[in-house]
């Protein structure tokens, strides 16, 4: 009885430290967000080049999350959170102190390397067992990703306007160099005989990096990207160790759950983009007011996929509520759409965030846990990274393609509904939960 007890407490303290590490992850997308303005100012950065501010972080952090995911099969996951956490947290002082608009550049494409490492170990931690337990801890861990991307928005804000830019990286060190002490309590396990397959580690990073790079402003990069990703998919197939084990690319529940949660990510991931720009260019909020804002967005969005969602998975199949909560963050979006200045924030913003924060917690804990089924223990890393670099993915093409198509928030927030639409569609060639048991 004391030994499971003593087990318990470990797996309960694993999946705390996981969710910790990965909340701390998600903050820093969107924290930065709020001060580039004074980032500018402060290091001199140009309009055309600002932008390098996320998109060194965003491009290495999807680019790198493959082989991110195969370490911590390789290295063991304790190894590969405390390497993942530790790059993150000493990136974040070199930003914070940085003294030129190269330096922090190359700091957050550092921070996106180390990101890479800990979104899909984190992942696979609380993704390890079966039962309730595991649904609720994929619950936690979808819902902290939820709240972190929110929070930064507030703690961007509150941080810029009274320490200046430099604290919203600086504020990780702390909180990194705590979750480095608590993973010492993590098991040393490794996979010895394994190997890391760098070739199509260089391969999958350099064709997404372009990808991402070229959707939005070179489309010959673009096609080159799109040419060394499916070169990437041909080389896996042959490599010694691949990055994706081909038996995971081959199961139903990846394969089907990727492309959904690709879709997914393109959505609900521009979403703050565009909800921020509309609050401050509509309704004249300012960065906090913007931050308080989007509350209504996440609050609900981790209460349905923290105390309801978990409540239906217990009784009802992941693939219609994958669909359902497509379909109603979908409606909620078309809602949004139609945004008039003078229909002020409770009317404007407030009432389609209830309808798009039910979808989106109906949608993210059921296609997580989907699309991780049927994997074996050994490439739940792999496949752990491969879901998370889909969603990366997602995000930044799907921004990409928004911004080169449309400048209005209408038509916007309709493109995001339509691709809602297309990801509940994909969801129907879900498996259904018997198909998708490890077999």
């Amino acid at each position: 009885m004391f030994s499971l007890y003593i087990c318990t407490v470990k797996i309960v303290r694993s999946r705390t430290l996981a969710c910790a590490a990965q909340f701390m992850v998600v903050l820093d997308v969107s924290v930065v967000n709020v001060a580039l303005p004074a980032v500018r100012s402060s290091l001199g950065f140009s309009d055309a080049d600002l932008h390098w501010v996320v998109n060194a972080y965003a491009l290495a952090h999807a680019g790198l999350l493959l082989l991110g995911g195969r370490l911590g099969d390789v290295l063991g996951r304790r190894a590969a959170l405390v390497g993942g956490v530790g790059l993150f947290t000493a990136a974040s002082a070199v930003g914070g102190m940085a003294d030129s608009a190269a330096l922090l550049v190359a700091a957050r494409a550092a921070q996106g390397l180390g990101a890479a490492v800990v979104t899909p170990t984190t992942l696979a931690i609380v993704a390890s067992g079966r039962g309730a337990g595991r649904t609720r801890a994929l619950a936690a861990w979808t819902a902290v990703a939820t709240a972190g991307g929110t929070a930064g928005v507030l703690v961007g804000g509150l941080l810029t306007e009274t320490l200046g830019w430099r604290s919203t990286l600086l504020v990780n060190v702390p909180v990194g160099v705590v979750a480095l002490w608590w993973a010492r309590g993590l098991p040393r396990e490794r996979d010895g005989a394994a190997r890391v397959d760098v070739l199509g580690a260089v391969m999958a990073t350099t064709g997404l990096g372009a990808l991402g790079y070229g959707i939005s402003r070179d489309w010959v990069v673009a096609a080159a990207g799109a040419g060394l990703i499916g070169a990437f998919a041909v080389w896996q197939t042959r490599a010694r160790a691949p990055l994706v084990p081909p038996g995971v690319a081959r199961t139903r529940s990846v394969a089907v759950g990727n492309v959904v949660v690709l879709l997914a990510g393109a959505a609900l991931n521009p979403m703050w983009f565009y909800l921020a720009l509309a609050m401050r260019d509509e309704l004249g909020l300012g960065p906090l007011g913007t931050g308080l804002g989007l509350l209504p967005h996440t609050v609900l969005g981790v209460v349905v996929g923290v105390r309801l969602t978990p409540w239906l998975l217990d009784r009802f199949p992941a693939r219609p509520l994958v669909v359902i909560g497509a379909l109603t963050a979908a409606a909620g979006f078309v809602w949004q759409s139609a945004l008039d200045p003078g229909a002020g924030y409770w009317a404007g913003i407030a009432g389609p965030a209830v309808v798009i924060a039910l979808g989106s917690g109906l949608l993210n804990t059921p296609l997580t846990a989907t699309a991780l089924a049927g994997v074996r223990p050994a490439d739940t890393g792999a496949a752990s990274g491969l879901l998370a670099t889909a969603k990366q993915t997602g995000a930044g093409l799907g921004l990409a393609a928004i911004a080169s198509s449309t400048t209005d928030y209408g038509a916007a927030f309709l493109a995001i509904a339509a691709i809602l639409a297309a990801a509940s569609a994909g969801a129907l060639f879900l498996p259904a939960a018997r198909e998708a048991e490890p077999r």
